[in-house]
């Protein structure tokens, strides 16, 4: 799993970044992620599929009950359901666990390559992200 902080700000050369433009840059960085991941991810998928995940992500209770009862119904002896639970520290019973391991678990089912999708795209915006780091922190640029 990636983390977007101070790590991965120094990872892309980003380590001068002002500290009060750390977490809006870092937040940027998120939803860019989750768009073009998200559009990646949809492609090649019918509007049935995108409506029940869309669904699922909108934590609507009955579709992720009827999800989980037709393609997980042992969810909660899943190991993911365990990481997702500890993770978020909240209790077992608690309808966002449910619609967090839910949401994951319909893209292992429907997109098996999703953690791959997800790395690609990573490292692509990374590399965006180097390409223009200069400009990002206003500075010249270094001489090649």
């Amino acid at each position: 799993m990636f983390q977007l902080d101070d790590q991965f700000l120094q990872d892309i050369g980003l380590a001068e970044l002002p500290e009060e433009q750390r977490k809006p840059f870092l937040q940027h960085v998120y939803d860019q992620l989750e768009y073009r991941v998200g559009v990646r991810l949809s492609e090649g998928m019918s509007d049935a599929q995108l409506e029940e995940f869309e669904a699922i992500i909108d934590k609507k209770p009955e579709v992720v009950d009827a999800w989980v009862a037709q393609y997980a119904p042992a969810y909660q002896s899943d190991e993911l359901f365990t990481k997702i639970q500890t993770a978020s520290g909240l209790a077992t019973e608690d309808p966002l666990v449910k619609s967090e391991y839910a949401a994951t678990k319909w893209l292992e089912v429907n997109r098996p390559d999703y953690r791959d999708v997800v790395a690609k795209t990573l490292e692509e915006l990374k590399q965006e992200i180097i390409q223009n780091r200069d400009a990002i922190l206003g500075t010249a640029p270094a001489a090649q």
